[in-house]
């Protein structure tokens, strides 16, 4: 399988099969040819674009199963951000430009992290990810939301031209919110939803902290020297994506409760009757602002897609269809000690059934996949077994299908 690091399109693996790979540069200049002029290497490119929204799409359908609109929405934010870039990069500037930070609204484990991380691997941008829970107003306890940029920066190399272009991923936002008195996360939401502004707009964050101890010796001592030192080096977030999530516990209950108020809707006359993700794609700004979030913060989040729960259906599709799927983990775990396991349908549709009801997407699967094989794993590499089927039968007793697996090996 490619590895999809960069914005080239041989980065989509069977979407390009038969491009022949980059002729390796020689390895003796032609400098050492007599007669031969040298000829100078054209400058690389600061950066590079020329992906479409439909082979992002496409490449997230190889990770991430359903979603389409999740995807169709953040392939064509995506390019439209990084198009920009690369533009005001060759020269041609875009002064009115209004950058389409995004917003994913969506219930855990639905893929909402993996969406972003496999984009920016696609794009070939330096990605970073945190918790909103860790910030706080001031930086003193908990983190200051600079670090952001900061980690972006050793995420690129140290290369501030490469971090100044890369996606910052946002985590639990929802968490910001401001509640009622004793009703939630008060004290420093709005303060952080605050200091991110300047961030998610065009701010010049410095690389060193000044609450950093080692940032503070370094600033003493220029001044030491004399002539207050050189600049501190800092990083502009005016290219940088922003993308926040969060699963907005109880959001669609007050989204509910604006749609039954509101006159009847003749597309549709029951909203009371309306699943979450149905109430989800029609969430307003006036519902985020009333779910706690300040009016500033969500202005600056102009692209808002709601991300589906995962059913069975959808569960099976992501053991059996995706390429970064979990059984692939056990494959390599029991292959360690020799073992081949084989994943039969009926196996992996019970698994997903099992994981259905747990409720928590995705992740779902984790639990009961090790819940099933926890004393497979441990007494199998002891044994004579060397092969083994997971059918809908080991996944409903596991422990019966052991003892048959090891008396069939022992005869």
């Amino acid at each position: 399988m490619p590895n999809p690091t960069s914005g080239h399109p041989a980065a989509l693996g069977p979407v390009t099969a038969g491009v022949p790979k980059k002729i390796r540069p020689a390895k003796f200049s032609t400098l050492s040819k007599p007669g031969v002029a040298a000829v100078a290497a054209p400058p690389k490119p600061e950066f590079s674009f020329s992906l479409k929204p439909r082979e992002i799409a496409r490449h997230l359908d190889r990770f991430v199963i359903g979603q389409s609109e999740a995807k169709k929405v953040l392939s064509v934010a995506l390019c439209d951000h990084f198009q920009h870039v690369r533009m005001t990069r060759e020269g041609l500037a875009a002064p009115y430009y209004q950058k389409q930070n995004v917003l994913l609204l969506g219930p855990t484990g639905v893929g909402k992290t993996h969406l972003i991380r496999s984009a920016a691997e696609l794009i070939g941008v330096p990605f970073v990810k945190a918790d909103a829970t860790k910030f706080s107003e001031t930086g003193y306890v908990g983190g200051d939301v600079d670090d952001l940029v900061r980690d972006l920066h050793r995420r690129a190399g140290n290369d501030a031209k490469k971090a100044e272009h890369g996606i910052i991923y946002l985590d639990e936002v929802d968490k910001l919110a401001t509640r009622e008195q004793g009703a939630g996360r008060d004290v420093s939401g709005r303060g952080v939803q605050t200091n991110l502004l300047k961030l998610m707009e065009d701010g010049d964050v410095p690389l060193t902290s000044p609450n950093d101890m080692t940032g503070q010796l370094q600033a003493a001592m220029a001044a030491m020297r004399g002539g207050g030192g050189a600049q501190p080096e800092t990083v502009n977030t005016r290219h940088i994506l922003f993308i926040v999530s969060g699963a907005f516990s109880g959001l669609a209950d007050l989204i509910r409760r604006r749609l039954v108020a509101a006159p009847l809707d003749p597309k549709n006359p029951k909203p009371e009757k309306n699943s979450d993700d149905e109430l989800f794609q029609r969430v307003s700004t006036a519902d985020l602002i009333q779910y706690g979030l300040e009016p500033e913060f969500i202005g600056r989040l102009p692209v808002r897609v709601a991300c589906h729960g995962l059913d069975t259906d959808d569960l099976f599709d992501v053991l059996r269809k995706s390429e970064s799927s979990l059984i692939h983990q056990y494959e390599r775990a029991f292959a360690a000690y020799g073992i081949t396991c084989e994943f039969r349908d009926d196996g992996l549709r019970r698994l997903a059934e099992r994981a259905a009801g747990e409720h928590t997407g995705a992740r779902g699967l984790m639990t009961v996949c090790e819940r099933v094989f926890r004393d497979l794993k441990f007494r199998l590499p002891s044994s004579r077994v060397k092969q083994f089927a997971i059918t809908a039968e080991l996944v409903d007793n596991p422990a019966a299908a052991l003892q048959k697996l090891l008396r069939s090996a022992a005869r």
